[in-house]
C-alpha cells in the first residue's frame, strides 16, 4: 500500500509539500491535504495592491489540491497524537504514516497606534494613510518594524511605493521616515545590498533611522524602546509573527516548532514541519518552498523512491517592489559582491520562488510575469549553519 501522508496547511510549504511528493513519490505516497481554507491567497503582491500596482490573486484550494495531485479534507487541525499517528481535526480522526505540519503562523500587531499591515485584509487602511497624506491631514508617515521581524522586506516595499505614488499625486511635501531595528537597511541580505537599498531610499527622499525598536506612536509621535521619539502623523507597521501552538507537537517560546536540518520535528518520530510554523528564523515564502522539499525528499525516500534527500540549505531570494525603472542587485553566493544594473541579471517566474510551486503556479495560475509598472531590485543570498549550529548568512 502507498504511505499515507497528511499534511496539515495549503498554504506555500503545504502545495509545495504535495507537488513535490507527486514528483518524487509518484505510486508509493498517498497524500490528504487538510486546510479550512477554501482559497489558497497569492499574497506577495499585497503590498503593490493600495497603488493601483498589483493585487494578492485568490484561487480555490480544492482545484489546487486536485490538479496537485492530493485528496482534500476542508477541515481545521485540532492536536496530534504522535504515538498513535493520530491527527484530530473538526471532521473527524485522521490516521497517517507521516505528517507534515505547514501550519504558518499568525501576524499580531506590535506597535500599538500604528496601521498593522499583515497583507490584503489591510489595504484599505493603508490606503486611507495614503489618502491622509495626499489631502495634507497627514505630513509625516513614518514605516517600521518591530524587534524580531524575520521578514523586513515588504517594510521597504511600502515605504519605496508610498513615495513614488505621492509624487505621481502631487503630494511632494510629505516626508517619509523608515525606522528598523536593523543595523543597515536590509542587512540581512549583506553589506553591498544594503548600500543600494540605502542609496535607493536617499534618492527618493526617505530619512532612514537604524538599530531602533519602535515602541508605540500616540499623539502624533512614534516613541521608540528606550529613550528616544520622531514625529509621525501616521505609522504604518509590519506585524509580529507568532507560532500556532499546534498540541501534541514541541514549540518554543513563540510557538514554533523545531526542526533537524532535514525538516523532522524533534523528539517525534515521522512528523516534519515546513514554513513559517518551523524553527527558522527568517520567515519567507521562497524558504518555505525550501524546507518543504528537503521533508518532501525524506518522506519520498522513506516510501521507497530513489532519492537521496538534500538537508534544508537555505537560498533567499528577494523581489522588492520600488515603482522604479527596473533595477537588479545579485548577491553572488558565499562572496561580498553585488551587481547592480536597469537590465535584469536574474528573473525568477514569480515573487515566491519554489522548486515546484512557482512553475505549477506560473502553468496554472499564470503568475509568470512580473508585476505592471513595479521596478525590482532581486537579491540572493546563500545561508549556512555556524559553528553553534545557529543560521547565518555566508
Amino acid at each position: 500500500m502507498p504511505m499515507r501522508v497528511v499534511v496539515l496547511g495549503a498554504g506555500v510549504a503545504g502545495l509545495e509539500a504535495v507537488l513535490a511528493l507527486q514528483a518524487l513519490g509518484e505510486g508509493l505516497v498517498s497524500v490528504e491535504l487538510v486546510s479550512p481554507d477554501s482559497e489558497f491567497v497569492y499574497r506577495p503582491l499585497a503590498v503593490a495592491g493600495p497603488f493601483g500596482l498589483g493585487q494578492a490573486r485568490r484561487f480555490p484550494v480544492a482545484r489546487l489540491a486536485e490538479t496537485a495531485g492530493a485528496s482534500l479534507r476542508a477541515a481545521s487541525a485540532l492536536s496530534v497524537d504522535p504515538d498513535r499517528k493520530t491527527v484530530e481535526t473538526s471532521d473527524g480522526q485522521i490516521d497517517y504514516d507521516v505528517l507534515l505540519l505547514a501550519l504558518g503562523a499568525k501576524p499580531v500587531a506590535a506597535v500599538p497606534g500604528a496601521v498593522t499591515f499583515r497583507g490584503p485584509q489591510d489595504e484599505k487602511a493603508l490606503e486611507a494613510v495614503l489618502s491622509d497624506a495626499q489631502e495634507g491631514r497627514a505630513r509625516r508617515l513614518v514605516f517600521t518594524t518591530p524587534a524580531g521581524s524575520s521578514w523586513p522586506l515588504p517594510l521597504y516595499e511600502l515605504a519605496l511605493l508610498t513615495a513614488v505614488h505621492l509624487v505621481d499625486a502631487g503630494a511632494t511635501q510629505v516626508e517619509i521616515e523608515l525606522v528598523t531595528p536593523e543595523p543597515e537597511p536590509l542587512q540581512l541580505f549583506g553589506m553591498s545590498a544594503s548600500a543600494a537599498i540605502a542609496e535607493l531610499l536617499a534618492l527618493h527622499g526617505i530619512q532612514v533611522v537604524t538599530n531602533t525598536v519602535p515602541l508605540d506612536a500616540a499623539d502624533g509621535l512614534l516613541r521608540f524602546v528606550g529613550t528616544g521619539e520622531t514625529k509621525a502623523d501616521r505609522v504604518v507597521a509590519l506585524p509580529r509573527l507568532e507560532g500556532p501552538r499546534f498540541e501534541g507537537v514541541p514549540h518554543d517560546a513563540n510557538g514554533f516548532v523545531p526542526v533537524d536540518e532535514h525538516q523532522r520535528v524533534l523528539d517525534c518520530e515521522g512528523i516534519y514541519a515546513a514554513g513559517d510554523i518551523a524553527d527558522f528564523p527568517v520567515k519567507q515564502g521562497g524558504l518555505a518552498a525550501q524546507q518543504a522539499d528537503a521533508a518532501a525528499e525524506m518522506i519520498a525516500a522513506a516510501a521507497g523512491a530513489n532519492v537521496d534527500p538534500q538537508p534544508f540549505r537555505p537560498v533567499l531570494r528577494g523581489l522588492l517592489l520600488t515603482g522604479l525603472t527596473p533595477r537588479f542587485i545579485r548577491t553572488e553566493l558565499g562572496k561580498n559582491r553585488t551587481e547592480l544594473d536597469t537590465e535584469a541579471l536574474w528573473w525568477p517566474p514569480a515573487k515566491i520562488v519554489g522548486r515546484y510551486l512557482a512553475p505549477f503556479l506560473a502553468d496554472q495560475l499564470e503568475l509568470s510575469t512580473p508585476p505592471p509598472r513595479a521596478g525590482t531590485v532581486e537579491v540572493d543570498v546563500e545561508l549556512d549553519r555556524g559553528p553553534s549550529g545557529a543560521w547565518q548568512r555566508i
